[in-house]
């Protein structure tokens, strides 16, 4: 008889209460190239949340263990395993090269084992936390390849963050405070806002209650064609929606837009008016990639980094700590222990 194990699974697009805690989940064997790992933490990410909703061109098959990010200990190794052994601790690259993402196309996290393949393995360092590691992919790879892979902030620049309290949010603040930028981060409640502040954001922004493009040409002037004054240097905006004019607005001349998401909407109202009188960059980031990764384990390791973690929650109430993003009612990251 097969064994079996916990797990949180979605076996219809719905809204959140659909996901259900099962006892009777089969336990996964590796196959060639794979490993059996115990997952140590996993976390949700705003996209498990489009996951379970259902998202047009996407056929996520049924059932299926959701969350993309996880990090844990080798427990089997498959056929032809030679470079990992039992006992390894390993974050888990979401993407599967060949299948897709964990927690979508392939059974993800959100369980007491998980099967992955060894080209999705990252060794981690000793002194990093299965909680800390697991919170990294998807919100602080991609902080990360926005920021520093892909070299966009320097020392000095004035950098607006939209939704900052989330968790690509906090990583945004925390690496562009350590590239030396003056950060500007928007949150919806005082509580968020002395979260961050609390976090080193030099200036604080409740986009409830103000509008923020109108805030930083009020701070910092309004930006003119013809000279580079006024403005801000670059701002991050993976919210989309009605934010993306605005954002423009308040970008110098020869500012930056960085995207990497769109949770308010993928098709905003544009004006490309702005893009070419004030000669804007738009730059978008897609993803993470190993070496993102890697690196930002070796920033933890090295005591320079400590991911934001609002909760850590068991298994059994994994559903209302999605329910939680979902809501916006989280600062940082949702982690999650079996």
């Amino acid at each position: 008889m097969a064994e079996m194990m916990k797990a949180l699974v979605l076996e219809a697009h719905g809204d959140i209460d659909t996901l259900k805690v099962v006892n009777d989940y089969p336990k996964p064997s590796p196959g060639p190239g794979e490993v059996l790992i115990r997952v140590g933490a996993s976390s949700f990410n705003y996209h498990d949340v489009f996951t379970v909703k259902g998202m047009p061109g996407i056929k996520v098959p049924m059932p299926v263990v959701i969350g993309l990010d996880m990090a844990g200990q080798i427990v089997e190794l498959g056929e032809g395993v030679a470079k990992w052994r039992v006992g390894d601790r390993v974050l888990v690259n979401p993407l599967n090269k060949t299948k897709g993402l964990m927690g979508e196309m392939l059974d993800g996290g959100m369980a007491e084992y998980c099967r992955v393949s060894t080209g999705q393995l990252i060794a981690m360092p000793p002194e990093v936390s299965y909680a800390d590691a697991a919170s990294l992919p998807v919100a602080y790879g991609t902080a990360h390849r926005m920021l520093i892979t892909h070299d966009t902030v320097r020392a000095g620049d004035k950098v607006l963050i939209l939704g900052a309290s989330g968790g690509v949010g906090t990583g945004c603040v925390m690496l562009a405070k350590q590239l030396g930028a003056e950060v500007i981060a928007c949150a919806g409640s005082a509580e968020k806002m002395a979260a961050l502040t609390a976090l080193g954001a030099d200036h604080v922004v409740n986009y409830r209650e103000t509008d923020f493009s109108k805030w930083a040409i009020q701070q910092y002037g309004k930006p003119q064609r013809r000279t580079y004054e006024g403005g801000v240097d670059v701002v991050i905006n993976f919210t989309g929606g009605d934010t993306w004019v605005p954002s423009l607005k308040c970008l110098k001349r020869g500012g930056t837009l960085l995207v990497c998401g769109a949770t308010a909407g993928h098709d905003p109202k544009e004006d490309l008016r702005y893009i070419w009188s004030f000669e804007l960059k738009v730059i978008g980031s897609n993803s993470f990639y190993d070496d993102d990764l890697s690196a930002l384990m070796d920033m933890i390791q090295a005591g320079t980094l400590k991911p934001t973690i609002d909760k850590v929650m068991p298994l059994e109430e994994a559903a209302e700590g999605l329910r939680m993003i979902r809501d916006r009612e989280v600062m940082g990251k949702i982690v999650v222990t079996p």
